[in-house]
């Protein structure tokens, strides 16, 4: 697609240097979601991964860079799930990483990236305080610092995901049905990545990207047109929770994104459950801002057929038990309530 950053050359170049183990991740029509969602709706499983998310589609490309050039260190700020696809990327190519994060990201998530052999230095502060932070550790050592969205790597990595919506052979050939991709909005790595490609090879079909009421900048940065920037942010969707949409990325979402829609807290939890009662999902709430959208407008997909990107299933485990079995209390709770 002309005048994004991205180029679809290089997006299928980058298939040769992503780890199999990341790549043609399952795709395949969900028909017990559809009685809930009224439509017709596919899952790309971006979590059946080492890391569990998208994400390391983009660090192999990263790190298979910097191993080129004989780099040995590499910085990033990440919510999570960027930290551990960079920490698997590097430690397979004997680069020391360090992960700069906040100190409220999920235990879980911060556990998982020292396993994985990296350094975490954690912040008295939000996601846009560890990128500041990171970004300091880069001057100051002179090394790589990995910028989520900004670097094309990241971008053309998750963009991979797109060549295999559109691409797709039999048996899964849905590519000329599907009419709607469902994309999780934070950064913008992923929705501009997957919509680049979806402009380029399959234009009709229509590019919406999802994020939480509680964490809306570039949702608004989108609709005006213009960088706008927020003061805090409220929600479980960690994974997509900035506050300062970055200039660039949201000059590549103005030509790739259809939509930018924004989603409750409750629809965002009730999605997390029709995934797990339905679906056998386990997600974080990033994962489920696509399904949250079509419950909020069902007329909007009613007789279509969507695919949704799951991209992410790095959750708290007390928490995922919080937010799903109110959600399921609530439902329980309305429907004894309900007339007969």
């Amino acid at each position: 697609m002309q005048g994004t950053r991205l180029d679809t050359a290089r997006i299928r170049a980058a298939r040769r240097i992503i780890d199999p183990v990341f790549l043609d991740t399952p795709l395949y029509r969900c028909e017990a979601l559809e009685p809930d969602l009224g439509c017709a709706v596919s899952i790309k499983l971006e979590t059946a991964n080492p890391v569990r998310s998208f994400k390391a589609r983009g660090t192999e490309m990263v790190a298979s860079g910097l191993a080129e050039t004989g780099a040995r260190a590499v910085v990033c700020a990440s919510a999570g799930n960027l930290g551990q696809a960079l920490a698997w990327s590097g430690r397979g190519r004997g680069l020391d990483v360090t992960v700069v994060a906040s100190r409220h990201a999920p235990a879980a998530k911060l556990a998982r990236i020292r396993a994985l052999d990296a350094r975490v230095e954690l912040v008295d502060g939000d996601f846009d305080l560890a990128r500041e932070r990171a970004a300091a550790i880069a001057r100051r050592d002179g090394i790589r610092l990995v910028e989520d969205s900004l670097d094309l790597e990241t971008c053309e990595g998750a963009a991979t995901i797109g060549l295999e919506l559109v691409d797709t052979g039999p048996p899964f050939n849905i590519g000329p049905s599907f009419d709607a991709v469902l994309l999780a909005l934070g950064g913008g790595a992923l929705a501009t990545g997957v919509g680049h490609v979806v402009k380029a090879l399959a234009p009709d079909v229509e590019v919406i990207c999802v994020q939480p009421l509680g964490a809306p900048a570039m949702t608004h940065s989108w609709r005006r047109r213009r960088v706008v920037t927020t003061d805090a942010t409220n929600t479980i969707a960690d994974g997509v929770a900035g506050r300062r949409p970055i200039p660039a990325v949201l000059n590549d979402l103005l030509l790739v994104a259809d939509d930018a829609v924004l989603v409750r807290e409750a629809s965002i939890i009730a999605g997390m459950r029709l995934l797990l009662d339905h679906a056998g999902l386990v997600v974080e709430p990033s994962a489920a801002l696509g399904v949250a959208a079509i419950l909020e407008d069902r007329d909007r997909f009613a007789g279509r057929h969507v695919v949704t990107v799951v991209c992410g299933s790095n959750v708290d485990v007390d928490a995922y038990r919080r937010w799903v079995g109110a959600g399921r209390r609530r439902s329980e709770d309305s429907a004894t309530s309900s007339p007969k």
